[in-house]
């Protein structure tokens, strides 16, 4: 509405001024935010409109024999014209856009697919939530499999963003669907993953960013046994998780921490599982650290620790929407990474 508003305000300011009191301003700026605004037949009525205004304040002023009269409606059909053509732009960049957000949410899912809500005794809910600055690609990356050994979980974040990062994503996803069915222990698990993203960054030594030291991965390994009430977890430079047990938050702060994937010449002493108590109803929550690295207008770091125990008793589901609409809320709206998280609550064995 506001390029005609702004057409009833130049029509107005044009009939009750006096005649030095032109409102081509007023005309000027309707074409150009209905450019900006509108579809294309919109641009066009508002340019035919504020040229008629114009010619017919100037007919009742009988300005028309002026020739700075036909100087400035010559002006304002010029501008209309770019009005027009401004539009078309705009309208052809915004199309591309779409298909620029299309091409990337299709690659995003296609690796990055929904985890089964059900595996063995663990139901399962997962989050992700692109970044509002820019509709870049990210490196976020989760994944749960039921195996011979029990429920194992990944969840890591490929530094860097773009196509190169999911490609490592889905280099690693590809990996850890393939070996987590096989290895004995998570600590096989972890060096089977530090193989395969190794071999794959040797693969492109001339891309940028390729190099062994900026092609890194943050990486969590959690295990779910059937029949023990336990989860053994294995960290490698990632957040640490969190364990709800009956309206308590623990973080699982590891023992001894492993560099990321494909750091793994700084692994000395192999890669150490730490044990946690996991009873029916106890839930995970395994998460990037775009969830605790959001900030409000103050700069001050998301609370998650905090935030989540008032919602522990909640479903997998429930909870991961509290947290996505506190983050929201929390951030103003205005998330700089991208997030990802994933709940798991183990049942009774029955």
């Amino acid at each position: 509405m506001l390029p005609a508003l702004l057409l009833v305000i130049g029509l107005l300011v044009g009939l009750f001024t006096p005649r030095a009191v032109r409102p081509n301003a007023l005309l000027i700026t309707a074409m150009v935010s209905a450019a900006a605004l509108l579809p294309l037949w919109g641009t066009v009525l508002i340019g035919v409109g504020a040229c008629a205004i114009f010619v017919g304040l100037m007919a009742d002023f009988n300005d028309l024999r002026d020739a700075t009269a036909y100087s400035e409606l010559a002006t304002l059909g010029a501008i209309a014209a770019f009005s027009v053509f401004f539009n078309r732009m705009l309208h052809r960049h915004a199309h591309q856009l779409v298909q620029v957000r299309s091409v990337a949410e299709t690659a995003q899912m296609a690796v990055l697919h929904p985890v089964p809500r059900h595996l063995g005794h663990v139901t399962l809910e997962s989050l992700y939530l692109a970044a509002a600055a820019e509709a870049r690609i990210g490196g976020d990356l989760y994944e749960a499999i039921h195996t011979p050994h029990g429920v194992r979980l990944l969840i890591g974040d490929v530094r860097g963003k773009g196509l190169l990062a999911i490609q490592t994503a889905a280099t690693l996803l590809s990996a850890f669907r393939e070996a987590a069915h096989d290895a004995p222990d998570l600590p096989h698990l972890a060096r089977r993953l530090e193989t395969s993203m190794s071999r794959h960054a040797s693969q492109y030594p001339g891309v940028p960013g390729s190099e062994i030291s900026e092609r890194f991965i943050t990486a969590l390994l959690a295990e779910i046994p059937d029949d023990e009430p336990v989860v053994r977890t294995l960290t490698c430079g990632h957040p640490p998780p969190l364990l709800l047990h009956r309206g308590e938050v623990r973080e699982l702060q590891p023992a001894a921490p492993s560099p990321p994937l494909n750091l793994g010449m700084w692994v000395r002493d192999g890669y150490h599982v730490d044990l946690a108590p996991f009873h029916p109803g106890d839930q995970l929550l395994l998460y990037t650290d775009g969830v605790t690295e959001t900030r409000d207008r103050s700069g001050a770091f998301y609370p998650l620790a905090e935030r989540i125990r008032s919602w522990s008793g909640e479903t997998p589901r429930q909870l991961l929407d509290h947290l996505h609409r506190d983050l929201i809320a929390y951030s103003g709206g205005k998330l700089d990474d991208d997030i990802a998280a994933l709940v798991a609550r183990r049942h009774p064995i029955r």
